[in-house]
């Protein structure tokens, strides 16, 4: 197959879909996903006519996700905008689909990709972002994964830690990308916690509700966004809080400590601080240093980093950090952040403009657009 026409032909395929009323990142995953089709499917049996089986294929691929999106959005206008505490009722279909696409066929990588893509309705390139690899390997995965699936039968659905990530990964992408989903992971997380006694279900409901509690406050009435030291605090939820809290306490009595508790553990600290200088930064560090031990996961790494600048001074997270890889996500702004702490403007101005540029979304390439230009107005007076 001649991979050279095929990538040529990609933008008139591109502009088609668009014209055709599709939004551009939409029509860019279903280019995509069609792409990955071509690469299968031609070498065997090349169509006559390249671009028309391309746009064909696209426009199938996109009108399959808008349903899919139009599906997950009545699923959305069932829950109201702030979950209600207590327990839940039984399992419904959109929790029971979560687990048979974590199917024991397909590891579990490509069980939450697939899941994300399939139910969760997230983009190629959001997934791709929150695994840490590019776009095209992320469509590559998703599209194993379909091949994986299309010919098993669905009697025997995956285990609990899959599922656990999956919910884990639509709320981190509820609240703070492009979809709202953190509410409708939430309720998912509460029917799953009713309906299994596990401390790391307890662990990631416990998470959700900490972190959904200052949801309120992590936006100015611009739409800008308010880092957790600047927040207002009288807007947290406290009732959303104190049950955060008692959900973690009994599963942490449990004494079966996993990720989702240790997350939650910190995520409690910061709600318990009545002022953010009153923070107990030391004990974050000690249960950063548990999620190391847990997952040696290069965010957990960069996060502590964060924190040991705040506990033992600047100096100190920075040393953390020269031991991580640069081209981890908000890297820069972790090193503009404490470079700016240890008085060195020039630089952190450099590092919080390298960030605006890498940021995931508009409100936090505009927030840190504005520290290097705060930064940078300093310097010239």
């Amino acid at each position: 197959m001649d991979e050279a026409l095929v990538r040529s032909l990609t933008p008139g395929v591109l502009t088609i879909l668009v014209r055709r009323g599709a939004d551009f990142a939409a029509a860019e995953d279903a280019v995509q996903d069609a792409l990955i089709e071509a690469f299968r499917v031609w070498p065997a049996d090349p169509p006559r006519d390249p671009k028309g089986w391309l746009v064909t294929v696209a426009w199938r691929k996109f009108l399959d996700q808008a349903r899919a999106d139009s599906a997950r959005r009545r699923r959305e206008d069932l829950v109201e905008d702030e979950p209600p505490p207590g327990p839940a009722p039984g399992l419904d279909d959109t929790l029971q689909l979560y687990f048979l696409c974590a199917h024991p066929s397909l590891t579990p990588s490509s069980a939450a990709a697939l899941t994300l893509r399939a139910v969760g309705g997230l983009t190629t390139r959001q997934i791709a972002r929150a695994h840490l690899v590019p776009e095209a390997t992320m469509a590559q995965r998703i599209s194993r994964a379909k091949r994986t699936v299309s010919g098993v039968r669905f009697d025997r659905p995956g285990d609990v830690a899959t599922v656990l990530r999956v919910l884990y990964l639509v709320f981190n992408e509820g609240y703070s990308g492009d979809v709202d989903l953190a509410a409708e992971a939430i309720r998912l997380t509460r029917q799953l916690a009713a309906a299994i006694d596990h401390p790391e279900v307890a662990g990631l409901l416990a998470l959700m509700l900490l972190h959904h509690a200052r949801r309120a406050s992590r936006t100015g009435p611009d739409g800008s966004l308010v880092p957790l030291a600047e927040q207002d605090r009288g807007r947290w939820d406290t009732r959303m809080i104190a049950e955060g809290i008692g959900i973690l306490q009994a599963a942490l009595a449990r004494d079966r400590l996993g990720e989702f508790q240790a997350q939650a553990a910190v995520a409690a600290l910061h709600a318990d601080a009545p002022t953010a200088g009153e923070t107990d930064w030391v004990q974050i560090v000690e249960w950063y240093d548990e999620l190391v031990r847990l997952t040696d996961s290069p965010v957990v790494r960069l996060n502590r980093a964060v924190a040991l600048g705040e506990a033992d001074g600047p100096r100190a997270g920075l040393a953390a950090l020269a031991a991580l890889d640069d081209s981890l996500p908000r890297y820069a702004a972790v090193a503009a952040y404490l470079h700016e702490r240890d008085g060195d403007p020039e630089t952190a101005a450099r590092l919080y403009a390298e960030a605006a540029r890498k940021a995931p979304n508009l409100a936090e390439r505009d927030y840190l657009t504005r520290q290097a230009a705060r930064l940078n107005a300093g310097r010239r007076r």
